[in-house]
């Protein structure tokens, strides 16, 4: 199986799992012209820096035309007649033209360009909105790295074609059709001789345009592989290392960074190849032009002034096809990203506010779930029906083997996602009938693996809190047993901390999460494995930190370890997204089901590591 083959799996791997990669398998799919529309909003808010633009094209376009015309005016009428005056003032008012075209383009340049960042800030920020307001179904089918080309590759190929593309388009179109009058007032039959090339030129554009698409939806699907290949390897550079995989890995992204290269090079090679076609059709008009107007020249049926200002039009004329025909390029580069990025744009929001959703009070923690179904793949519950009162205050324990639902019961009390059937209540507010921003305020939620923020370890603690003071940072640092150890690092709560606060312990990471929810002081707490990683000095401290946290709180705790456990108001035992037992710890060991059945397999043996 050769290296392309490979590759082509690979891709096709790639495009299954989301819908981002199927997007980018699709490379013989006609843009979409509708798109454009989608650019109004952000153009018109700019329409008067717009207008200036074009207003200022148009004085540069006139300026541009009238040179060709001065310089015949000046050879027919001054030079041939020896007047020097005359040819004095038609240079100087060469001179003013083009000093008027040189301020014209300069502003013009300068406002589009100004127009055209504004643009992209705004399609940028609203991009940046929108990924945030997405569920997490969305990423838990996406891969990072497909979002990341399109929020930073596919903006930079824009960023050309908003700042000057667009108005360079234009202008090469006004300046066409100026030239095109100008051309049929001065002499008909020369004008319609050198419009007989314009057949061939289409019949180029035709063929170019059959591959140039294709070519550059290619480029845009491989960047967008490669970026999501160093963003899965970047991150699991851990993995990779522990397994010696780095001769491997470096193999499959040759083999997918040459077809980058070679994708990129296959379009460069057709987006070169149309300029040259034109200097061919140009040659060929302006050779056919200087035969036919130099015998009527010879003739005296034509001025030379005018033969020569008529040679210099169709160079002009030529100089906006050219244009057009690079514009044209870019243009197909930064339609196939207009797409990738309205793409995105257009992912339909899962999980919405209720236009008529209230803010939920301040509750007291009690939470229902009645018979709800749910299951990531509508097809395939991971809960079913599942009835569950929990009491405000009270601390569950959920248990069950790895797929039976834990993790999920989470998500949906967050509403990251959202029920299929039933209902689930806190204090008897429906979650899906309250704003996600006043459930998730008094919702706090520590992960297996936390995640730090790029900043001061003060900022991560406050992350959630903002207006809280240096002295509550403190406190709730202290609350949870992480002040002592601030206290012994180089920096104190100063601390930088690297990405993923890889600079510090698992243990650290843990309880500066701990201290974030703290502060943060939700009314319902989980604690999603919290523990499962910590070792067994710090589990001491954590523990310490524990039952400060959750003190007070309605605490939802999904673990292993029975030293989290058995502390528990109320264990709840998950079978295959079913509720199968519930009771204190004693009580269920007394049934002698499948509660105790876990304990006799993995808990009682995590327990007494522990407790060594």
């Amino acid at each position: 199986m050769n290296a392309r083959t490979r590759l082509e799996q690979r891709r096709t791997s790639y495009w299954r799992e989301n819908s981002l990669a199927t997007s980018d398998e699709n490379i013989t799919a006609k843009f979409n012209w509708n798109l454009l529309s989608q650019f109004g909003p952000y153009v018109a808010n700019y329409r008067v820096p717009t207008i200036a633009s074009i207003v200022l094209m148009l004085i540069y376009t006139v300026a541009n035309l009238l040179n060709p015309f001065l310089i015949g005016l000046a050879i027919d009428q001054f030079i041939t007649r020896h007047d020097v005056t005359g040819l004095a003032v038609i240079s100087g008012v060469l001179l003013a033209v083009n000093v008027v075209m040189w301020q014209a383009q300069y502003w013009q340049v300068w406002i589009m360009s100004w127009t055209g960042e504004q643009i992209l800030y705004h399609l940028s920020a609203d991009m940046f909105t929108h990924l945030q307001r997405l569920s997490l179904r969305f990423y838990d089918r996406t891969q990072i790295g497909r979002v990341m080309s399109r929020l930073q590759s596919d903006i930079d190929v824009l960023e050309s074609m908003l700042s000057s593309g667009l108005l360079s388009i234009l202008s090469s179109l006004v300046s066409l059709v100026g030239i095109i009058i100008a051309m049929l007032s001065m002499n008909v039959p020369l004008a319609l001789l050198t419009f007989t090339v314009l057949p061939i030129m289409f019949l180029i554009a035709g063929f170019w345009q059959r591959y140039a698409q294709r070519s550059f939806r290619l480029t845009r699907a491989a960047i967008s592989i490669v970026n999501a290949t160093l963003q899965e390897n970047i991150s699991g550079m851990r993995v990779i290392q522990s397994l010696a995989r780095e001769d491997r890995n470096r193999s499959e992204f040759d083999e997918l960074n040459a077809y980058n290269r070679d994708t990129n090079l296959e379009a460069s090679r057709i987006a070169a190849l149309i300029l040259p076609l034109v200097e061919v059709v140009a040659a060929l008009a302006i050779s056919l032009t200087i035969i036919f107007g130099g015998l009527q020249v010879e003739h005296n049926a034509l001025q030379i002034g005018v033969l020569v200002a008529f040679t210099l039009y169709i160079n002009r004329f030529f100089d906006p096809i050219r244009e057009l025909s690079q514009q044209y390029t870019q243009l197909q580069r930064s339609g196939v990203a207009a797409e990738r990025i309205f793409q995105i744009m257009n992912v339909a929001v899962e999980i919405q506010d209720k236009p008529a959703a209230k803010i939920l009070p301040q509750i007291q923690g009690n939470v229902e779930f009645r018979h709800v179904t749910f299951g990531y793949n509508p097809e395939r519950p991971v809960l079913r029906d599942l009835d569950l009162a929990i009491k405000a205050g009270q601390t569950v324990a959920i248990v069950g083997q790895t797929g039976a639902g834990k993790s999920t019961i989470a998500g949906l009390l967050t509403r990251f996602y959202d029920i299929q059937d039933g209902a689930l209540l806190i204090d008897g507010f429906d979650v899906r009938d309250v704003t996600q921003a006043s459930l998730r305020r008094q919702i706090g939620v520590v992960l297996q693996d936390p995640f730090l923020f790029t900043g001061t370890l003060r900022d991560n603690i406050r992350y959630g809190r903002l207006e809280a003071t240096d002295e509550e940072v403190i406190e709730a640092a202290r609350a949870v047993g992480l002040h002592n150890i601030v206290m012994r690092l180089p920096q104190g709560y100063d601390m930088p901390i690297r990405e993923r606060g890889r600079n510090l312990s698992v243990g650290q990471r843990q309880l500066i999460s701990f201290a974030r929810a703290l502060l943060a002081d939700p009314r319902i707490l989980i604690l999603d494995e919290a523990t499962a990683n910590i070792d067994t000095f710090t589990e001491m401290i954590v523990q310490q930190g524990l039952r400060r946290l959750l003190y007070g709180r309605t605490a939802l705790v999904i673990a292993h370890r029975l030293s989290t456990i058995k502390g528990a108001d109320k264990i709840i035992v998950l079978d295959k997204g079913q509720l199968m037992e519930q009771g204190t710890h004693d009580e269920l060991l007394h049934l002698n089901g499948m509660y105790a059945a876990l304990y006799a397999m993995g808990f009682r043996h995590t327990d007494s590591n522990v407790s060594a």
